[in-house]
């Protein structure tokens, strides 16, 4: 249900006024506004919506300055696929697959929303292919385009196991005429792995320079050698990576505990990854008041010292997609333990039956920078009445669109 926008006259009203409270507090401009925006007030006047204000505090970047998360974007239950392209050409990682296209996916059950709005996206997992039959799935890019951003997907499943042999599934953002806008991967992995790889790839002149005591992941070292040089035409397209530490990150294990939540921020101080087992998931992100300053050292970090995020990142659209065999999980299937071959493997659905994304909510936030200096446990009681003007348009925002 789509409600009309505030008049100008409002929001000046409400710019004018000494305080949040007292212009709320005013008979006739309460009954003026019920009258013409009662659904509107009657949410905002719910004292839930007024607690969920109140505990949103101010966040500070590294020099000081302050701003806020504000929620941009929500792609969530029976709207998710609105907004998202479904990719229907070869792979460009070489994989065994066939891209669906949005009609050939829904009518073939790869995507879709389930009664309580969770949302599924899976590799075919009930036809019997000849050997050299690629199997189909499912590749999605958002319509929108990001610069900089906080990027929580909490999610209950994602694909994993030898037993779905060569499965590839990411999670992942990047950005056109690749490498040169770079590549951020959230959440990879193939096989049997039981860490998330957080990985960058970009074009020349980006280092992981980030010292290993600012985050719990190690970087990928093959042949003994840090592999921290991003540079996407270097290694293979190996790019810089870091392994996440914990084995509740992908795989049987992720899945086993309820999922859990990503996180990804890029800003101008870097870019980072943090992940949380369901149970440990952080209070202000069910809140909806992200605040990574409460979630720890990242898993995964790089920064800007090393690599400037706005130079080497730029345009990036957010894609989730399960592949096969390919580049990575191709390559890499001799080595990883599974039986036979990944092209043999390949014809049995039986080994597919886990590769799907099962997913609650994909929310993205922008980063509202505030003018001045102010303490990073500032509450909202203390904040001038034009922030708070931003905040209360947050929430309109989310109510009205």
């Amino acid at each position: 249900m789509r409600h009309p926008s505030l008049p100008m006259s409002l929001l000046a009203l409400l710019f004018i006024t000494d305080n949040l409270a007292a212009a709320y507090a005013r008979p006739s401009w309460l009954e003026w506004t019920k009258q013409r925006y009662g659904w509107v007030v009657g949410q905002l006047s719910s004292p839930s919506r007024f607690q969920a204000i109140s505990k949103r505090q101010l966040n500070t970047n590294p020099n000081g300055s302050t701003f806020l998360w504000l929620q941009q974007d929500e792609y969530s239950g029976q709207t998710f696929f609105d907004r998202w392209d479904f990719y229907d050409q070869s792979d460009p990682t070489n994989g065994h697959v066939t891209f669906l296209n949005k009609s050939a996916a829904f009518s073939n059950g790869l995507a879709y929303v389930d009664p309580n709005g969770t949302v599924i996206m899976k590799g075919d997992d009930t036809t019997t292919l000849a050997q050299g039959v690629y199997r189909n799935s499912v590749r999605i890019s958002s319509q929108a385009v990001y610069n900089t951003g906080l990027f929580i997907l909490d999610l209950n499943r994602a694909p994993w196991g030898c037993g779905m042999l060569g499965v590839w599934p990411a999670f992942w953002t990047v950005g056109a005429n690749w490498p040169n806008l770079g590549e951020i991967d959230i959440i990879e992995g193939v096989h049997d792995n039981e860490h998330n790889q957080v990985t960058w790839h970009t074009r020349d002149g980006c280092n992981l320079t980030t010292p290993t005591n600012y985050y719990t992941g190690s970087i990928v070292s093959p042949n003994a050698q840090n592999q921290s040089d991003c540079n996407a035409l270097l290694n293979n397209n190996a790019g810089c990576a870091i392994t996440e530490w914990s084995r509740a990150s992908y795989g049987p294990y992720f899945d086993a505990q309820g999922g859990g939540v990503f996180a990804m921020k890029w800003d101008e101080n870097g870019i980072a990854v943090w992940s949380f087992y369901r149970a440990a998931v952080p209070q202000d992100i069910t809140d909806g008041i992200p605040d990574t300053a409460n979630w720890g050292s990242p898993v995964a970090e790089l920064w800007p010292q090393g690599c400037d995020p706005l130079q080497y990142f730029a345009n990036h659209s957010i894609v989730f997609d399960i592949t096969f065999c390919g580049d990575w999980a191709g390559n890499s299937y001799a080595t990883s333990g599974c039986p036979g071959t990944c092209d043999e493997r390949l014809m049995d659905p039986a080994n597919f039956v886990n590769a799907s994304f099962s997913i609650n909510s994909l929310k993205v936030y922008r980063k509202q920078p505030f003018s001045g200096q102010t303490s990073a446990g500032t509450s909202l009681s203390m904040i001038p009445i034009q922030i708070m003007i931003l905040l209360l348009a947050a929430v309109l925002n989310v109510l009205i669109l």
